[in-house]
């Protein structure tokens, strides 16, 4: 029997209005005492409370219909996060719809899925996207996300053009664009490391430094240089992080770059003072050589034409000899003055680049008649060392008097380094990268390391066969003979022993293939399980 929450009273009387139960002593409605219940199962009648999967009284969602709604839902969030469009975003939800046939999916793999689909349709459109990106807005692993990738791919049959090679170009410009490290840069200044980016993006493509490695190690090692070069301070640890890129491999890939731009500065006649520790600064007239180099039609003759009627020496070391500065000061030589060397020989790099232009204000009529080969300015360049050299060692000029602006030569002359002219400053196919000389020609990192790798299997062989030799034939080993004797008796011994005796796991191996009479060839090549696994534990030789 119910009981007034009012007065606990126990006699109630209906209430014609509300159809509630009402107290007779106080007057008191009771709540919740005509909630009738429901019998039928889940096609019966609708009662006061809206169950789970409904929208209101009598609508209720099925299954299918509320996975529909939640999948789409996610596609709709991880396209915002990774900042499609609505024409992107339904060209993901289309490709998702076509392989599902309709039925969509739910749980983490449909997360997986849904990620690689949107790096399916952005690399079908030619757009670069990087798998770490998608890999860390779905919360996935990269290799995961890849061979999810790999299956979306051979489901829909994609091949080339309609699925293209991935272009790092087009990665380079994304990240420059999107990257908060470049929020505040003006647009000229971007627009200028843009195509300064391009420029040695392709120098790296022809360099080999690209070749089956990850795109954005590159691409962050050529952005911290072209900051550096237009006075931005970024570190390389935290672009490479913003970017979603492994901060040990962008650092080896900076560091690459940073080599392979010494190789090409060694060309230039002051080229042996550079280095990777001070390339940076002299990167400007290395990348303006570059430039150069790639506009420049080959050509046989390449000795300086004497149709101007100069003698070049005399007018190289007479321009170095130049007084520099704003036409008031003198310059003077001492015996440690060895700033005066670094002023000169950068007014001999500003000199270098300004020849064929007339930047030096020579009084010649026919200015762009003066070409002057690398060799040239190599030998005169070495001259003029020499000839410093000597004069500092006999004492030194006290004095030279100042010149005035008989020629208007500056220090800075070529402040303006960059030209953007050259074609590799714009988009090219391979094959056009390729046929581009840029000062240096090398092979691929990896064949090189190749090459190492197995020259060292090589030697090591040798020296197991002398091992072995020396043991099988004692009488024909000389005593004067500095090679190793251990075996693989030696196995058990401790790890300081193998250390001082220059044995290692590899050694041992290589020995025990030998004696299965495996044939040098095959061990050369490095592939040590499968040669164990065919030759030794198959072998039926205990």
């Amino acid at each position: 029997m119910p009981i007034c929450n009012s007065c606990k009273g126990k006699t109630f009387i209906r209430d014609d209005v509300t159809n509630n139960l009402a107290c007779s002593t106080c007057g008191r409605l009771q709540e919740y005492d005509n909630l009738v219940d429901q019998y039928g199962g889940i096609n019966g009648p609708t009662g006061t409370f809206v169950s789970v999967g409904t929208t209101g009284s009598g609508n209720v969602y099925s299954y299918k219909e509320t996975k529909i709604y939640e999948a789409r839902k996610l596609i709709d969030d991880v396209s915002l996060r990774l900042g499609f469009s609505p024409s992107e975003s339904d060209d993901v939800k289309r490709m998702v719809a076509t392989i599902t046939e309709g039925e969509y999916g739910q749980g983490n793999w449909f997360n997986v899925f849904v990620g690689a689909c949107s790096y399916v349709g952005m690399r079908r459109d030619n757009k670069s996207l990087p798998i770490s990106e998608v890999a860390s807005v779905i919360g996935s692993d990269a290799y995961e996300l890849g061979r999810m990738i790999m299956r979306v791919v051979n489901f829909l049959d994609l091949k080339k053009p309609n699925f293209p090679e991935f272009d790092i170009v087009n990665l380079f410009e994304r990240t420059l664009r999107n990257s908060h490290s470049f929020a505040d840069v003006e647009g000229d200044k971007v627009q200028r490391m843009k195509k300064q980016g391009i420029f040695l993006i392709h120098c790296a493509m022809k360099w080999f430094l690209t070749t089956g490695r990850r795109p954005l190690p590159i691409v962050a090692a050529v952005l911290v240089l072209v900051a550096e070069l237009n006075g931005i301070s970024i570190r390389i640890e935290e672009l490479a992080k913003e970017i979603h890129a492994v901060v040990h491999t962008s650092r080896l890939r900076y560091r690459e770059l940073l080599q392979a731009l010494v190789k090409v500065a060694q060309a230039l006649p002051w080229g042996k003072d550079i280095t990777v520790k001070n390339v940076v600064k002299n990167a400007p007239f290395v990348i303006q050589y570059m430039e150069r180099k790639a506009m420049s039609k080959p050509s046989k003759k390449k000795d300086s034409e004497g149709g101007v009627g100069l003698d070049l020496g005399d007018v190289v070391r007479d321009c170095l000899r130049k007084d520099i500065g704003d036409g008031t000061d003198m310059m003077s030589f001492e015996d440690d003055s060895e700033t005066e060397m670094e002023k000169l020989k950068l007014a001999h790099q500003s000199w270098y680049f300004e020849a064929e232009d007339g930047g030096c204000a020579l009084s010649v009529d026919n200015v762009d008649k003066l070409k002057l080969s690398h060799e040239c300015l190599s030998m005169m360049y070495s001259k003029f060392l020499d000839e410093v050299g000597n004069v500092k060692s006999s004492g030194g000029l006290k004095e030279v008097r100042e010149r005035k602006k008989r020629r208007g030569f500056e220090l800075h002359a070529c402040t303006e380094w960059w030209n953007g002219k050259s074609a590799l400053s714009r988009r090219l196919l391979l094959k056009e990268i390729l046929e581009k000389d840029v000062g240096l020609d090398v092979v691929p990192p990896s064949f090189v390391n190749g090459c190492v790798t197995v020259k060292k299997r090589r030697d090591k062989i040798n020296a197991a066969k002398l091992r072995i030799d020396k043991i099988m034939h004692p009488l024909n080993a000389h005593s004067g003979d500095s090679i190793d004797t251990c075996t693989s008796e030696d196995v058990h011994t401790t790890k300081k022993r193998k250390r001082a005796l220059g044995i290692d796991w590899e050694d041992l191996i290589i020995e025990t293939l030998l004696l299965h009479r495996v044939k040098e060839e095959e061990i050369e090549k490095g592939w040590y399980n499968v040669l164990l696994e065919l030759h030794v534990f198959n072998s039926g030789i205990v």
